[in-house]
């Protein structure tokens, strides 16, 4: 006869379930036979906007491989004839906007999402230009692309927060480039090999990035006082835009490092367990829990956020588990439940109020240290409650008896 499962619960859970995770977070509504959200949710859309750059730069690489394309398809002749040149590159430009619109979709950026809703037409339009099989197979992913990231829409609503100084430096170096490009042009008759605007953005660029091929100079006093400021200001706002850019990139990276997961990293959970506490009572939780699902650990302590952070398939969120904020920023609302275990019954409290007023909806499945204290968690609003002193004495008392351990449910029958 099967032993009588060895935890206290406020909902009976389905007998039929195999492993522990579906014990714990048992629903009674019925299970779909497929969860749709997993296969049309926002990570397939970035998923497909990554998938889209790198076909198209392959399809790019193949053009140029060739000697170059000439359009013959049926857009082919709205093609302005100083374009016709660079129609091979065509796919290879869509490709890096492609992969910087991917980027920002994985951090749910709005921005990004208005560029998806631009890059998949071009995409979409380069094989009735071209011709060539080849773009057909990215443009087939970029119709999927473009219908996920259209369904998606909610899920991209992440404002670009730039601070006022971020703002400032990307202006300034902009306006170095418009300045340049404005003068050189203004001035080609001055300059050797500058004939166009073409011309003056090349020249600008290579000045810039202090290349100086030297088949564009200038020849008069004035040009080169003009590239000299041009060299200065451009490569003091170039500076200068990178480090704000970069420095706080440095900063999420480091404080990665130390177990604290970076808001693009937040944004993209779907469907995880969150366990709130770390302890000797977790360890064992999170070996079961990693192997089936995403888990997010919330725990107050750096040295054990560090040292989880090194765990495969363990998240890390370094915050206090009673504060409903790093809750909310842990994407409670679209967890699959929430596993509260401190080791000390007054923080499961709390870290159960909290984890209720962030999600009154979520599942929560508590661990109470003294058995005592198995209703008030329950009556602070936990769905079950799992008494381990409780679970120890019972299987100890089993497994004297000679009973024999079910490998699966960790029970014990006659």
């Amino acid at each position: 006869m099967r032993a009588n499962r060895s935890h206290v619960e406020t909902d009976s859970p389905d007998p039929s379930s195999d492993t522990a995770l579906d014990e714990l977070f048992h629903q009674p509504e019925q299970v779909p036979l497929v969860y749709w959200r997993a296969f049309a949710g926002a990570r397939t859309a970035v998923l497909l906007a990554g998938g889209a750059a790198a076909l198209a730069f392959v399809a790019g690489l193949s053009h140029l491989s060739q000697g170059g394309l000439t359009p013959t398809g049926p857009l082919a002749g709205v093609v302005p004839p100083p374009l016709v040149d660079v129609v091979p590159l065509a796919s290879i430009l869509v490709a890096f906007l492609l992969t910087g619109v991917a980027v920002g979709l994985r951090s749910r950026y709005r921005l990004a999402w208005y560029g998806a809703l631009a890059c998949f037409p071009l995409l979409l339009g380069l094989p009735l230009v071209t011709g060539a099989a080849s773009d057909a197979i990215p443009a087939l992913v970029g119709v999927v692309g473009l219908g996920s990231v259209i369904a998606n829409r909610t899920g991209f609503d992440r404002a670009v927060d730039l601070t006022p100084f971020q703002t400032t430096a990307l202006l300034a170096f902009v306006a170095v480039q418009v300045y340049g490009t404005v003068g050189t042009y203004a001035m080609r008759e001055n300059f050797v090999g500058v004939d166009s605007l073409t011309d003056a953005f090349y020249y600008i660029v290579v000045t810039g990035t202090t290349v100086g091929y030297g088949d564009a100079t200038p020849t008069t006093q004035v040009t080169k006082l003009f590239t000299l400021s041009v060299i200065v200001l451009g490569t003091g706002a170039f500076t200068v835009a990178t480090g704000s850019l970069l420095v706080p990139a440095l900063e999420s990276r480091i404080s990665s490092a130390f177990g604290t997961m970076t808001a693009s990293e937040l944004t993209l959970l779907e469907d995880h367990v969150l366990v709130l506490g770390h302890g000797e009572l977790t360890e064992p939780l999170l070996d079961e829990l990693a192997a089936t699902t995403d888990v997010v650990v919330v725990t107050p302590d750096p040295d054990a956020a560090a040292a989880l952070g090194e765990r495969e398939g363990v998240n890390v969120l370094t915050a206090d588990p009673t504060d409903e904020g790093p809750l909310l920023d842990a994407r409670i609302d679209a967890a699959r439940g929430v596993v509260v275990a401190t080791d000390d019954d007054a923080r499961d409290a709390l870290a159960v109020v909290a984890a209720r007023q962030a999600d009154p909806d979520v599942r929560i499945v508590a661990a109470a240290t003294d058995q005592r204290h198995v209703d008030k968690l329950e009556a602070v609003g936990a769905d079950a409650v799992i008494s381990p002193a409780v679970i120890g004495g019972r299987l100890l008392g089993r497994s004297v008896l000679g009973e024999r351990e079910d490998p699966l449910t960790g029970l014990f029958d006659d």
